[in-house]
């Protein structure tokens, strides 16, 4: 058995003052070279813009907002006219009937957490990451980015699927918050 040492940056309290350190420790992860796919949580299109700027060239960079809210025009443009993908109003598939339990397992890891999960399911079911091939997902709790992680890209019905190979496993943690933020 091989024995692998990563590091993995915690912040002391989850939000957006941690986006810059997000995108610092997303960008060591790449230079591993094995991933070249980031999906990030992005409601108005701004912490898309960062990523896309700061992975130009490193990684593909798919962008997701959250339902009944559009990113802004002029970020969601930057992301398109850098090579990134724009995904506007999404459904949230972790927020379906059925779906309660899984959600708060994941938020127990943080709000951050869970949508960097979701992001990764969202752009799966798009078909516009490669499925069933380790992505990084990034998320935050209400703005920017506190939490990157690894993950198989999965739609959400694959998740829990009788072949291994197509089931949701989260690989690495790269990057989330000690303190939890609970909206509940």
């Amino acid at each position: 058995m091989v024995k692998v040492e990563k590091t993995v940056v915690y912040f002391s309290e989850p939000g957006p003052t941690n986006t810059e350190d997000v995108i610092n420790a997303v960008l060591n992860r790449l230079k591993e070279g094995d991933l070249k796919e980031v999906v990030v949580a992005s409601t108005s299109g701004k912490t898309g813009v960062k990523f896309i700027e700061a992975l130009k060239g490193k990684a593909k960079v798919i962008a997701v907002s959250e339902p009944y809210r559009k990113m802004k025009e002029e970020f969601k443009d930057r992301i398109i006219e850098a090579g990134g993908i724009a995904i506007d109003d999404a459904h949230l598939p972790l927020h379906e009937k059925g779906m309660d339990d899984i959600r708060k397992t994941f938020y127990t890891l943080g709000q951050g957490f869970k949508v960097a999960v979701e992001v990764i399911l969202i752009a799966a079911e798009r078909g516009v990451i490669s499925l069933y091939k380790d992505v990084i997902g990034v998320g935050g709790t209400g703005r920017g980015a506190d939490t990157a992680l690894v993950a198989r890209a999965t739609p959400t019905k694959e998740i829990f699927s009788k072949d291994k190979t197509k089931k949701l496993e989260i690989r690495e943690i790269i990057a989330m918050p000690f303190k939890k933020k609970w909206w509940s």
